[in-house]
């Protein structure tokens, strides 16, 4: 097959590699389309490493067609449409997954939709419903809100009905979140996020902060009493000061997380509850992965660039010949 390989000087390669073969319980997919995630461009710059016994090449999500399906599999056959998230591997012709993890494709889906939707909705779902236990009328803010997890973000909390709010870097992106259901949303750029919701929606239960030290005070400051604030990157920087008295006194809890590295088995329990919550929103439409853009997987340099200059609204996918 060929994959995405990284030279040592950063530059990625479309060349050949081994066919990976399926073990016991897994499945080999003939990928059509990956799409783009900040930790791609991590471990190509050798600073986000796979976990322990995943393939190397990078990628964490992909849609095709099974090719080939291991031993003990027998919910699945060749010849069938799935998507996945993975712990590497998707910059490829063919990824091997484990069989609990495959979704099947929704039907009218294209690969590039299909391949768009893991990795951005289990990671909103696991920190939404799960980390942070997001309950009923609970508001909710999200950090990045027109990145692939902001945009799963605000469509799950609609559909939940959770009232959420959003920021974003331009004008641009803050349209896009209000015409998916945000009731605010603040360009950073512009306004200091944490006055002006206090000043015009007040205190929220739930934060979704992948931005890190840079918004760690203010995040804390817009909490209610009981509010949870869930950490899932360090865009801005990973060291931040913590007057643990703000902690204490609206018994707040600050939660670090993360969903590449977790085992297998907790995957797969991630992605049943997120398919019994709302796969009928992904069938009726409620929950769609935003596509911003798509590359062929030999222009990968070129859609990483575009990701790397916050330029994304939503997913990038690369198509997989």
């Amino acid at each position: 097959m060929h994959a995405i390989r990284v030279l040592p000087d950063q530059a990625l390669q479309w060349g050949e590699c081994p066919d990976p073969q399926p073990a016991a319980g897994e499945v080999l997919v003939r990928v059509h389309a990956t799409a783009l995630n900040r930790a791609d461009l991590m471990q190509r710059a050798g600073h986000y490493p796979p976990p322990a016994g995943a393939s190397e090449v990078l990628g964490l999500e992909m849609a095709g067609r099974i090719v080939g399906v291991g031993a003990g599999v027998t919910d699945w056959r060749a010849g069938q449409d799935v998507c996945a998230l993975l712990p590497g591997g998707g910059y490829a012709g063919l990824a091997v997954v484990p069989a609990d993890m495959l979704l099947h494709m929704p039907p009218g889906w294209s690969y590039a939709q299909a391949a768009a939707l893991p990795e951005a909705a289990l990671t909103a779902f696991v920190n939404l419903y799960v980390e942070a236990a997001l309950q009923p009328a609970e508001t909710v803010l999200v950090h990045a809100g027109a990145s692939g997890v902001g945009t799963a973000a605000i469509q799950l909390c609609k559909a939940s009905g959770n009232p959420v709010y959003a920021t974003v870097g331009s004008a641009q992106k803050a349209a896009h979140c209000l015409a998916m259901g945000a009731l605010q949303a603040l360009d950073h750029h512009v306004v200091d996020f944490a006055a002006e919701l206090l000043r015009a929606a007040g205190a929220v239960d739930v934060i979704l902060d992948p931005v890190g030290a840079g918004y760690f005070e203010r995040n804390l400051q817009l909490l209610r009493v009981r509010g949870r604030l869930v950490l899932i990157s360090t865009l801005s920087g990973a060291q931040a000061a913590l007057d643990l008295r703000v902690l204490m006194g609206k018994r707040l809890r600050v939660i670090g997380s993360v969903l590449r590295s977790r085992a297998l088995a907790e995957k797969v329990a991630i992605t049943r509850a997120f398919v019994e919550r709302f796969w009928p929103a992904v069938l009726d439409g409620r929950l769609q992965p935003v596509i911003d853009s798509e590359f062929s997987i030999t222009a990968a340099a070129a859609a990483h660039a575009r990701m790397a200059a916050n330029l994304n609204i939503g997913k990038i996918v690369l198509h997989v010949p």
